[in-house]
């Protein structure tokens, strides 16, 4: 594990020396007599041990000849020899020498026999390595009855995990110290199913919606999954309280009840849930023990006001805004929210804040660990603080949340996660040096996949992609190209992905430096080679993209880029317009683009809240000169919700307006139609049209407005009813068909096929053109692993 920190670089002689100096004065340090009132430890002494040898004993003990006598790290000793169940008895004692040392002797009592054989009866479901790494019991170790007989709870808690409830396990031999094997036996029980889970006395909202807040769960289609277990469904009653008090219901109860069919094989679990009253927050929330500012002055941040339900979501945002509202002067201060309850007016609560203060600080070092293969600033230009400033404690967890989304470390929800922390936080020092702890994740994958849709038929994909990718490091031998160092460690991306399909086909390869030169700016290039059969012609697109972009705030960001390309037009059918023969055959194309966009979006997938905004504009050279205008914009609204924040209904509006040059060659204009654009039509069903052919316009203008309404409590099945509306034009002076749409739709979230919805739609065209290609049914579907 590495060890790397940031510094001023005038620190670095002073440091050397130091070190220097240290090991220079080791060995005469090592040969000076001890401090006044230091015990030394003249040797370390096992005694009584016949089975477990004296050195493998030793080895394990922190307290050794030389060092000085600390009775707690003899006691650590004792708990550290005994965690190892190979002793019945340790009795520690010392023993005072002539020359002022002492000896320390640990008298050890072994058990009085050993293992000769284990053997486990009735056992059909775990085989014997599995009761092995349960029972920790094996031939050649010391027996102990205590040992056993533990042995036989965790053999039994397994058993219970894998849903058989009536296991159990008893000791044939091995529960007295003089038996010689141990004989455990085993009755396994039969396999319990949950039947159905039912919830009774819940007023706060359904049942199928706190069956998404436990983990127990029936058989799906009565035949797979299900599995009872005990220890869960007594954790999921912890659970739902918890759930409810969130809330306000600070009084809540659960209880769970088992009705057991005849043949004790299944199992309906109904929880019965007390609610009690929901508490209501009286006056505002006051914060006592600060001593840096009046607590008016923080008080007045809380969003929480009086007569307002009890909501810990709340509380908890309130807690942090304060904290974050100290921690930016320096200094830091931890808030314990308390609840006081009224004895007079049943169903209030007021809320008390207790503060816990810090003297300001400045950063001293910043230490970097566990970063084997990542440059180390690769991670400190996620760390917003540097020696000497002063210490900003919000910026400790910004810094965690930059490293989590570098999606290059190790960050579950619940597990392992990049943490930034202070060093010695009670030291009365001004300077507080840094530790930024990171555990490396697998950053390479190989992904495959298979789609099919409305507007581009059917679609394999395979994609190689390495997220900590470093360009520069080339292997120095084949061990090294072999055990995955080479080219990995600059946070770079690289990105190859072969799309075969049916009507589309595309392969690309990408780079991406997200911060060049350690700056805010970030650099892409990506060469392609794109081929689409149209209903008018076959298209082929090969060429490059160099993009150079910089992230301006939370939510802006711009971009500046170079498209190179050259454009195939092929399969003209004879009789189709000049807009499709003029262009026929291959046609160069530089582009020069320049655009902004700023998204507030809660989510990339399923947004309900925020809105991005896009607007772009490009001059295409080449074969043609022409510009490219395009504004987007897309607005998330939640219009209901229910009482714990789920299931939200929420408005989508889109709308979008491109403008094209006049000698825009048809490859380069717009079409609308499709489920991407307009449902209810075909893809690219909606354009200017000559003689039959769709030769697409220099203006488009797209309007929709979709209602989102979730049927499952899980939020995996919505509903949606929309309205699409929008014209494509020859000239934008000249709109002559506004065409308009309706429809409803579904969408599926399966886990297993990828976090992309399943999208079934159903448009209806009410207002259309009469060369328009309409299309009742669009869908969008596919796996990836």
């Amino acid at each position: 594990m590495l060890v790397r920190y940031r510094n001023n670089l005038s620190l670095i002689h002073p440091l050397f020396a130091a070190v220097f100096l240290c090991l220079s004065l080791s060995n005469l340090l090592a040969q000076q007599p001890a401090s006044p009132g230091k015990l030394m430890i003249a040797d370390v002494i096992v005694q009584g041990n016949r089975v477990v040898a004296t050195q493998a004993i030793t080895s394990q003990l922190a307290t050794k000849p030389g060092k000085e006598y600390q009775p707690n790290v003899i006691q650590d000793d004792v708990r550290k020899l005994m965690a190892t169940k190979q002793f019945a008895h340790i009795d520690p004692r010392i023993e005072s020498l002539p020359d002022g040392k002492v000896n320390i002797f640990f008298l050890v009592k072994e058990f009085p026999s050993v293992v000769q054989n284990v053997t486990y009866l009735g056992a059909k479901h775990l085989n014997e390595e599995e009761l092995g790494q349960l029972s920790l019991v094996s031939k050649g170790k010391p027996l102990s009855p205590i040992t056993n007989k533990l042995a036989c709870q965790a053999i039994v808690r397994r058993y219970n995990e894998q849903g058989r409830p009536f296991a159990s396990c008893d000791l044939l031999k091995g529960g007295d110290s003089a038996d010689k094997e141990v004989i455990f036996n085993i009755t396994e029980g039969p396999l319990v199913k949950v039947r159905s889970v039912d919830f009774k006395g819940q007023e706060f909202v359904r049942g199928a919606v706190l069956a998404t807040h436990i983990q127990t769960s029936k058989k799906f289609m009565g035949l797979f999954g299900g599995t009872y277990n005990s220890a869960m469904a007594d954790a999921d009653a912890v659970k739902l309280e918890e759930y409810y008090k969130s809330f306000g219901f600070l009084d809540v109860h659960v209880s769970r009840e088992l009705v057991w069919t005849p043949d004790g094989k299944e199992v309906d679990i109904v929880f019965h849930v007390r609610e009690g009253i929901r508490y209501q927050v009286q006056g505002t929330p006051q914060v006592v023990n600060l001593k840096s500012m009046p607590a008016e002055q923080i008080e007045q941040l809380s969003k929480i006001k009086g007569g307002e339900y009890f909501n810990e979501n709340k509380i908890n945002e309130d807690k942090k805004l304060m904290e974050d509202y100290v921690g930016y002067s320096g200094r830091e201060m931890r808030l314990n929210p308390v609840p006081v309850f009224s004895p007079d007016v049943p169903g209030l609560v007021r809320i008390q804040y207790e503060a816990f203060e810090r003297p300001p600080a400045r950063v001293g070092q910043v230490f970097v660990v566990g970063n084997e293969r990542t440059k180390q600033n690769v991670i400190l230009r996620q760390v917003p603080l540097f020696p000497g400033q002063v210490l900003t404690y919000p910026d400790l967890r910004l810094a965690e949340k930059n490293l989590a989304r570098l999606n290059i470390f190790e960050a579950s929800a619940d597990g392992v996660r990049p943490t930034v922390t202070v060093l010695d936080p009670d030291l009365e020092s001004e300077f507080k040096d840094l530790l930024v702890t990171v555990q490396e994740a697998s950053t390479g994958s190989l992904l495959f996949g298979v789609g099919v849709n409305s507007d581009a038929g059917m679609n394999g994909s395979i994609v190689l992609n390495e997220r900590n990718f470093d360009i520069t490091r080339i292997p120095t031998s084949l061990d090294d190209l072999m055990s995955g160092g080479a080219f990995r460690g600059a946070g770079q991306e690289f990105r190859l992905e072969a799309v075969p399909g049916t009507q589309l086909q595309r392969y690309t390869a990408s780079f991406r430096e997200p911060f060049l030169f350690d700056s805010l700016f970030s650099f892409g290039a990506s060469g392609y080679y794109y081929t689409r059969r149209f209903d008018e012609y076959d298209e082929t697109r090969a060429g490059g993209r160099f993009t150079l972009g910089r992230k301006l705030n939370q939510y802006w960001n711009a971009n500046a880029s170079l498209r190179i390309e050259d454009v195939g037009v092929y399969r003209v059918p004879a009789g189709a317009p000049s807009d499709y023969t003029s262009v026929e055959g291959q046609n160069f194309l530089l582009g020069l683009r320049a655009n902004v966009t700023r998204d507030s979006r809660d989510s990339y997938l399923r947004a309900t809240e925020g809105s991005i905004f896009d607007l772009s504009f490009e001059q295409a050279f080449g074969a043609y000169n022409f510009p490219l205008v395009s504004v987007e914009m897309n607005k998330f609204i939640t219009m209901y919700q229910r009482a714990d924040g789920s299931g939200r209904h929420v408005m989508a509006l889109r709308s979008q307006f491109s403008w094209a040059g006049d000698e825009t060659p048809v490859y380069e204009r717009y079409f609308a139609g499709g489920f991407r654009s307009m449902r209810g039509f075909q893809f690219r069903g909606v354009s200017p049209n000559t003689n039959g052919y769709m030769v697409g316009g220099d203006f488009m203008f797209l309007n929709s407005m979709e209602y989102q309404v979730p049927l499952k409590a899980n939020d995996q099945i919505f509903m949606v009813g929309f309205i699409d509306s929008g014209t494509v034009e020859a000239n934008i002076s000249k709109i002559t068909d506004y065409r308009v749409s309706a429809g409803a739709g579904l969408r599926f979230v399966v886990p297993m096929l990828g976090p992309t919805p399943i999208a079934l739609d159903f448009g209806f065209p009410i207002v259309k053109a009469d060369t328009d290609r309409t299309q009742l049914f669009s869908f969008w579907m596919g796996f990836f692993r």
